[in-house]
């Protein structure tokens, strides 16, 4: 059990699945910090542009997440990052280390290794740059979870 857990989200179904893990690493008298990095195209005078055209939307569902947490009793912060395109790991660190995390809880796409090192991933350089114990879900165990629901939810209604 830790006392502060990170549970990084880009608002995708692979973090989703990796909330139940960030809950359930947490110390009863803990501190989940949910956490978001929001990447921004800066350029001349402007105040930046999200680099994702639904970013809002993902701020409501990830808002909407933190809102069922806390009404669960847990103690929740939501911290939303801003940072540059391909910067999101540098963020969520830097908070991290600002923060004393004992642990930071992500998911992950379940991308191949030669794919992840073309295009790069949070979550790959989170595993090598962080200075806490990064938890890292796998995309293929949170299918698994999602069929073994769906077998259950079918269960049920038989």
């Amino acid at each position: 059990m830790f006392k502060n857990v990170i549970w990084a989200t880009d608002g995708s179904e692979a973090a989703d699945h990796a909330l139940p893990y960030a809950k359930e690493l947490l110390a009863p008298a803990g501190t989940l910090y949910v956490v978001h990095a929001e990447e921004h195209f800066y350029g001349g005078r402007s105040g930046g542009y999200p680099v994702l055209a639904d970013e809002e939307d993902l701020k409501a569902k990830i808002r909407s997440q933190v809102s069922e947490l806390r009404s669960t009793g847990l103690d929740v912060s939501l911290e939303i990052v801003l940072g540059h395109p391909g910067q999101s790991a540098h963020a969520i660190l830097e908070f991290a280390r600002e923060h004393d995390a004992d642990v930071i809880v992500v998911g992950t796409r379940g991308l191949g290794p030669v794919h992840g090192l073309l295009v790069g991933s949070v979550t790959h350089r989170l595993l090598h740059t962080a200075t806490c114990p990064v938890f890292a879900v796998p995309a293929s165990r949170a299918r698994e979870q999602a069929g073994d629901e769906r077998k259950l939810a079918g269960t049920a209604r038989s």
